[in-house]
């Protein structure tokens, strides 16, 4: 048993890289002229599919919307029943069915072309009515489905996903969509965290920040850093401008030299110190963090004000 398992598992794969490898060679002007006029788009790409191409096209319709199309899918038998008010003239519609004669596409098309919106077709059959009726025709043909019985859609299925992959990511190279475009629709995800995410947004504020008048002493800033446990303090002057940085660093090449806690702490603070801005991305931050070998810094404004406080901990914490 375990011998025809893996056999069975073998020839499916196989069957359905041999077939997903005659793909590349079926890309052709259609191909060409479907990305050009869903490039051009101003409005909608609806994807639409019965049965297992139902559930590939939503795969796509979700990849178009993530890499800077917008599109969405709307099933058939839904779209006859009221859902065909989504799709408005100037949408482009991507009809999935393997055999080109799905039953729901007959009564649909003639609907859609009255609108009009442009219509491309991802078939196996390029002769069939769906074929033939749509704007353009993307073959996903497969001479062999990887199923036995030669029935459920697999190396049919496989190669549609592959076709709609390839066409999202040719219009997101036409597009030049970058990380920062794909971080917009993804803010939840790693990279949307790590291309989004700007010091303002996770520093600590008001009463969180530790800071003493550049009149203190060293013990003064002693309990700041131990009330806060940052690593610094930020000193600034009565106008709240940050005059310098005390850190925990600070305090022990103090101590190590002879100096004593009750001294002003402006004799034992670093000069200028380094800071950050609340609009640098917080990943910037990290990095620039690791490159000083710092673990904290105050944040300010352009005119010098102390605006707040973070460190790398902070950062980590937030997902970076």
């Amino acid at each position: 048993m375990q011998e025809l398992l893996l056999t069975a598992a073998r020839e499916t794969i196989e069957t359905e890289l041999r077939e997903a490898a005659n793909l590349a060679e079926r890309l052709n002007n259609d191909f060409i002229q479907a990305c050009l006029l869903i490039q051009a788009c101003r409005g909608k790409v609806i994807v639409s599919g019965i049965g297992k191409s139902g559930h590939i096209g939503r795969k796509i319709a979700a990849t178009l919307a993530s890499t800077g199309t917008p599109a969405f899918y709307v099933h058939p038998a839904e779209a006859l029943h009221g859902d065909l008010g989504m799709i408005t003239a100037g949408d482009v519609v991507i009809l999935i069915s393997s055999s080109g004669h799905a039953a729901e596409f007959r009564l649909i098309v003639p609907l859609l072309k009255a609108l009009p919106v442009g219509i491309i077709a991802f078939t196996g059959n390029p002769h069939s009515p769906l074929g033939e009726a749509a704007d353009y025709c993307i073959n996903i043909h497969a001479n062999k489905e990887a199923c036995p019985l030669g029935l459920a859609p697999t190396s049919s299925a496989v190669n549609t996903l592959i076709m709609g992959d390839a066409m999202a990511v040719a219009l997101m190279r036409a597009r030049n969509f970058s990380e920062h475009d794909f971080a917009r629709s993804h803010p939840a995800g790693s990279l949307g965290t790590r291309l989004l995410c700007r010091v303002g947004d996770i520093m600590r504020n008001a009463e969180k920040i530790p800071c003493v008048s550049d009149r203190a002493t060293v013990t003064d800033a002693l309990f700041e850093l131990t009330r806060t446990g940052l690593g610094l303090v930020a000193i600034t002057n009565a106008d709240n401008k940050l005059k310098g940085v005390f850190t925990d660093g600070d305090l022990r090449r103090w101590l190590m030299k002879g100096g004593v806690i009750t001294a002003a702490v402006q004799d034992a603070m670093t000069v200028p110190g380094f800071t950050l801005s609340a609009g640098q991305l917080a990943a910037e931050a990290q990095a620039l963090f690791q490159q000083y070998k710092i673990s904290a810094a105050p944040v300010v404004t352009e005119d010098g004000t102390l605006s707040g406080a973070i460190n790398a901990h902070d950062i980590r914490e937030a997902g970076i």
